[in-house]
C-alpha cells in the first residue's frame, strides 16, 4: 500500500477499502456504494436538473472508480477523486446532451422519480403549507442553478450545498483556491439573478445561499 499514500495521508478506513477494492472484492464495492452512491447521486442531479439522466450518470461515475482503482495513488482523499470523476462525468454528460438531444422533457416528465434535493431537505414537522413553500423553493433553486454557467454552478453546489472546503473543491476541480473563491462568488450572483428573472418580485438579495466566507 505504500504506493498510495505518497504525498497524501489517507484515513485506515480508505486504505482498507481501497486494498479490498484492488483484489476485486463484491463487498468491497457493495460498501462504496453504500457510503457514496446516494451523495454522488444528489451531486450529479444538481449539475445535470435532471432525475432522468442523474441514475446512468452515476452508473457511469462508479464504474470509472471500479476500473480506475488501481492507478489511484493517493494524491487526495478518496471523497475528492469519487467527486472529481462525477464533475468530469456530468460535464462529458452535458455537452453530449447538448450535441445528440434536442427534445426537452416536460415538467411532468422530469418530476417523475425525482428523489435528488427535496428527499435530504424533508422535515417530518413541517405543515403542508411550509412544505408546499419549502418545496417550491427548492424548484426554482433547481431551475435557476439549470441557468448558471457550468463552472459556477458545479462551484456552487460543491460549496453551498455539498459542504465541502474551500481546499476540496481546489482539489476536485484541480484549479487554484483564488479560481474557487472567483467562481463560487460569480455563481452566487448568477444563480441570485437567475432567481430574480424566474420572479421579478423577489429581491436580488433573497437568494438563500448568500454567504460569503
Amino acid at each position: 500500500m505504500a504506493d498510495i499514500v505518497a504525498g497524501f495521508a489517507l484515513p485506515d478506513r480508505d486504505l482498507e477499502l481501497i486494498e479490498k477494492l484492488r483484489e476485486g472484492s463484491d463487498e468491497a464495492f457493495a460498501s462504496l456504494l453504500s457510503q457514496y452512491e446516494r451523495p454522488v447521486y444528489n451531486f450529479v442531479f444538481r449539475l445535470l436538473g435532471d432525475a432522468a439522466d442523474a441514475p446512468d450518470v452515476t452508473q457511469e461515475v462508479f464504474l470509472k472508480v471500479f476500473r480506475g482503482i488501481g492507478d489511484f495513488r493517493g494524491q487526495c482523499s478518496l471523497k475528492t477523486w469519487i467527486y472529481r470523476i462525477a464533475v468530469h462525468e456530468a460535464s462529458n454528460f452535458r455537452r453530449w446532451f447538448s450535441r445528440h438531444r434536442c427534445g426537452e422533457l416536460s415538467l411532468d416528465e422530469k418530476e417523475k422519480g425525482r428523489n435528488g434535493f427535496a428527499d435530504t431537505l424533508q422535515d417530518g414537522q413541517e405543515s403542508q403549507y411550509e412544505q408546499v413553500l419549502r418545496h417550491e423553493r427548492i424548484r426554482a433553486i433547481e431551475r435557476a442553478l439549470s441557468q448558471v454557467h457550468e463552472p459556477y454552478r458545479v462551484a456552487v453546489v460543491l460549496r453551498d450545498i455539498e459542504g465541502l472546503s474551500y481546499e476540496e473543491i481546489a482539489e476536485i476541480l484541480q484549479v487554484s483556491l483564488g479560481t474557487v473563491k472567483s467562481r463560487i462568488l460569480r455563481g452566487r450572483e448568477a444563480l441570485k439573478h437567475a432567481l430574480a428573472a424566474l420572479d421579478p418580485k423577489r429581491s436580488l438579495t433573497a437568494c438563500p445561499l448568500e454567504a460569503v466566507e
